[in-house]
This record gives C-alpha cells, sequence and structure tokens, in this order.
C-alpha cells in the first residue's frame, strides 16, 4: 500500500462487489461485540476464546486480501482481539493496577508499529505530524470536560491520592500507556486502513465503533454510547487536521482527570 495518498482520500469504488464483503467488517465488529458481552458478564473463558478466534480469522482475512483496499482494514483490525487478549492474559495480578496498563500497552505498542509497518504507513500516515497549533490545543482542553462527564458516568475509585509526589507517575502512565497507544491505533492505524478500504464517512464511522464496543466491559451501555460520541469527535478533528497530536492530550487528560482528579475531589 503506498503513502502518497492524501491520509484521508475517498476510498475505492466498491459498486460491484457483493453484499458479504461489503458487509465483512462489520460482521467482525458483531464478532467483537460478542466477545466483549461475555467478557463483561465475566463469561471469560468464552470470552477470550472468541477473541482468540477472532484474531485467528482476522490474521487470515488480511492475507486472503493482500495487495487490495481492505488488506490494511483487516490487519490493523488483529489490534482490537489482541487488546484483550492482552488484559487477559498477561500475569499482572502482582503488580498495582496503574502498572497494569504500563505493562499491557507495551506488546500492543509493538503490535501497532508491525501493523503499521506491514500496511505501508509512515508516521504522517497515522496523524504523528504537528496540525495546527491552535486547534491542537482547543481540542487537547476537550478532555477536561469530557473526564468530568465520564467520571459522572462511572465514579471510578481514584488511582491514587492527588499528591503530585504520587500522582505525576501515574498520569504520565495514562497520557501515554492509554491517551498516545489507543489514539495511534484507532484515530491513527484503524482510521486510515479503514479510509483506504471504503472512504472516510465509513472509517469515522466504523473506527468509533470499535472504540466504543472495547468499552462494554466497563458495563455501562451510557458510558458505550458516550465513548462512541467522543470518537466521533476526535475521529473528526483528526479527519480535518491530520494529526492525533491534540486528541492524544484530551484522551490523556480524559483519563487522568477521570481516574485521579475527580475522583478525590467529588
Amino acid at each position: 500500500m503506498t503513502t502518497s495518498q492524501p491520509m484521508y482520500q475517498a476510498g475505492p469504488d466498491t459498486r460491484g462487489e457483493t453484499p458479504f464483503k461489503a458487509l465483512l467488517p462489520w460482521f467482525y465488529g458483531v464478532l467483537l461485540t460478542a466477545a466483549e458481552i461475555l467478557t463483561a458478564l465475566m463469561y471469560i473463558p468464552a470470552g477470550l476464546a472468541l477473541h482468540f478466534s477472532i484474531l485467528i480469522l482476522l490474521i487470515l482475512q488480511a492475507a486472503l486480501e493482500a495487495g487490495k483496499p481492505r488488506h490494511a482494514l483487516y490487519q490493523a483490525l488483529t489490534l482490537a482481539p489482541l487488546t484483550r487478549i492482552m488484559s487477559l492474559t498477561l500475569p499482572l495480578g502482582s503488580f498495582p493496577l496503574m502498572w497494569w496498563y504500563a505493562i499491557t500497552s507495551l506488546p500492543l505498542l509493538a503490535a501497532a508499529g508491525a501493523a503499521a509497518a506491514l500496511c505501508g504507513f509512515k508516521a504522517a500516515d497515522l496523524g504523528l505530524v504537528r496540525g495546527r497549533p491552535g486547534l491542537q490545543v482547543l481540542v487537547a482542553l476537550s478532555g477536561l470536560p469530557l473526564g468530568l462527564l465520564e467520571y459522572l458516568i462511572l465514579r471510578p475509585q481514584p488511582l491514587a491520592g492527588l499528591d503530585f509526589r504520587h500522582l505525576w507517575l501515574p498520569a504520565l502512565i495514562l497520557l501515554i500507556c492509554t491517551g498516545f497507544m489507543e489514539e495511534l491505533v484507532f484515530r491513527g492505524l484503524i482510521m486510515r486502513a479503514a479510509t483506504i478500504a471504503a472512504g472516510p464517512r465509513f472509517a469515522l464511522n466504523y473506527m468509533s465503533f470499535i472504540f466504543a464496543i472495547l468499552h462494554i466491559t466497563h458495563r455501562s451501555v451510557l458510558d458505550v454510547f458516550f465513548v462512541f460520541a467522543v470518537a466521533l469527535f476526535f475521529g473528526w478533528v483528526v479527519q480535518k487536521d491530520r494529526s492525533i497530536l491534540g486528541v492524544t492530550l484530551a484522551h490523556g487528560l480524559t483519563n487522568i482527570t477521570l481516574y485521579l482528579i475527580w475522583p478525590n475531589l467529588l
């Protein structure tokens, strides 16, 4: 896949393809939804088995689509089941909860780099550019109210106290391991691949759907819809300015305030 195309150009002409092939990405979305529901209901072995099955199917699907527009999409989608597989199988019990984010993000970041290389994506294709500073700052600041809104939905327990000596490291972990890593995967890699597959409108909606269903394990229907709306907003910003900088900072601030600030203040 070449990278000389505009980052969010229209996708290929798909008018002649069969309905099954056109709906296949959504079929994988339904499978991921089922796997997440099983996991959220604490049917962990069944959810894990389904995630492993989806991962294998996506790898095979990507191989079958080699050289075709949807190859990159199926390659990038492997990161969705892999995210849950990592969180469920890594031996994290002996580590403090905060370190779970750091430990699981390392293999996922490596996998994202490998997927990007296989797709032929460069830094600019993934939104790793500065963008317009004024817009990026405004988008970054949106993380403050978003964090408050999600706190009011989930009401999580604080991951650390407000003492700066104990706060800066958890904040840094959340910024890098949730903010940067998830924006790179979803608004960078998956949305770029989905744009090549079927155009920017499909990419925005599909990426937001996949991102939202991976929050089903929070066991809040309202939060899934909230996350879907946030994903649409973040994706729209990236499509307009081609940079994930602002949404990375906004995502990081959302999680920092959600887990570290608001639980200690409210």
